[in-house]
């Protein structure tokens, strides 16, 4: 073998070295870093699990993570550690982060009246109260309306539309009510005022800092991304989202997300129930704020927990709880029909050893 032929050789097999070593040093960032799980959070686990299925509740994964590591994770059922999860409502939380970035980047603002971006699908009459709906209304789900709007699928139907129909009965900002469509709102108006879906604005501002694939969101027949539902995501990402959120939005030196945006969406800002249920039907139905976790307060797509924490919740049991005063953050997947069973089993067995 020639002397050149030796060279390139060599230089070659440095080459791949190197490759091999970036690719080591990529995989390693990619996911959150791990460390021994405490004998007591195993054992606390045990019994979490234990009393779900006597209770019939069927969890799919539980990530948690103390001071930046992944000290548990677990998979069963219909959970899978690299298949994305139907997140149902905790998909608003991430169209908030969304709303975030684009009032940090001067594009919208919190005090925008909602009809001023759609000039060309307002109701022949539009009322007073419609006209004094902001940005904000959405955002904390006080948009006016007595009852929530509905709407049918299909391509006949323009979804914004179908929001700025329904009767606004109360001055934005003074009444509480749970409102999926106006976090789609959220999302057409993110699009229009960036010229992206919330889901392709989000893949270069959040999910690729953050090593998330680019996931699935789901969107209307006019190719709007749902906002307030629709959206996959793998556990260990939602993981990762809550980490975000418990440092500030801060991820490896870098602010992702505004500070002042975080604790904007986490504290309370205004009174909140559960969906489908009115405030005023609350203690109808047994609920008080020592016992309920949806009577807490509601943030910019966020609620506020009994604990002194926030979390990001859907439907069916997807939790992404973050827990300032323990440095921690609790990912959950799930196909669960008592919700407040689901985070009491939470209170009870995780809090404690963390």
């Amino acid at each position: 073998m020639s002397k050149k032929t030796c060279l390139f050789a060599a230089a070659m097999l440095m080459a791949l070295m190197a490759c091999k070593n970036n690719a080591s040093t990529t995989a390693e960032v990619i996911d959150l870093p791990r460390a021994e799980t405490p004998d007591s959070m195993a054992a606390a686990m045990d019994t979490f699990f234990q009393e779900a299925a006597n209770d019939s509740m069927d969890i799919h994964s539980v990530m948690i993570v103390k001071d930046g590591k992944v000290i548990y994770s677990r998979w069963q059922s219909e959970g899978a550690d690299s298949v994305p999860h139907v997140l149902h409502s905790v998909s608003k939380t991430f169209t908030a982060t969304a709303v975030g970035l684009a009032i940090a980047d001067g594009k919208m603002a919190l005090t925008d009246k909602v009809i001023d971006y759609f000039p060309d699908k307002l109701p022949a009459e539009v009322s007073d109260n419609l006209k004094a709906m902001t940005v904000r209304d959405l955002l904390t789900m006080t948009c006016g309306h007595d009852e929530e709007p509905s709407f049918r699928d299909g391509a006949d139907i323009d979804w914004v539309q179908a929001f700025l129909a329904q009767p606004v009965v109360h001055e934005p900002g003074t009444f509480y009510l749970y409102n999926s469509l106006g976090t789609y709102v959220l999302s057409a108006i993110v699009q229009q005022v960036t010229g992206e879906k919330v889901v392709d604005y989000l893949n270069t501002r959040l999910f690729e800092p953050l090593h998330i694939d680019k996931p699935k969101w789901e969107e209307s027949p006019q190719g709007i991304n749902c906002g307030g539902w629709g959206l996959y995501l793998k556990t260990e990402d939602l993981a990762k989202m809550g980490q975000l959120l418990l440092q500030k939005g801060q991820w490896n030196g870098q602010q992702i997300i505004p500070e002042e945006w975080v604790s904007e969406m986490s504290k309370k800002q205004t009174e909140s129930i559960n969906p489908g249920t009115r405030i005023e039907q609350a203690e109808e139905r047994g609920m008080t704020k020592e016992t309920s976790d949806w009577m807490q307060g509601y943030g910019y797509q966020m609620w506020r927990c009994r604990p002194g924490c926030f979390r990001a919740d859907g439907a069916r049991g997807q939790y992404i709880i973050v827990v300032p005063d323990k440095n921690a953050v609790i990912a959950i997947t799930s196909n669960v029909g008592d919700l407040q069973g689901e985070l009491n089993l939470v209170w009870n067995n995780i809090l404690p050893v963390l």
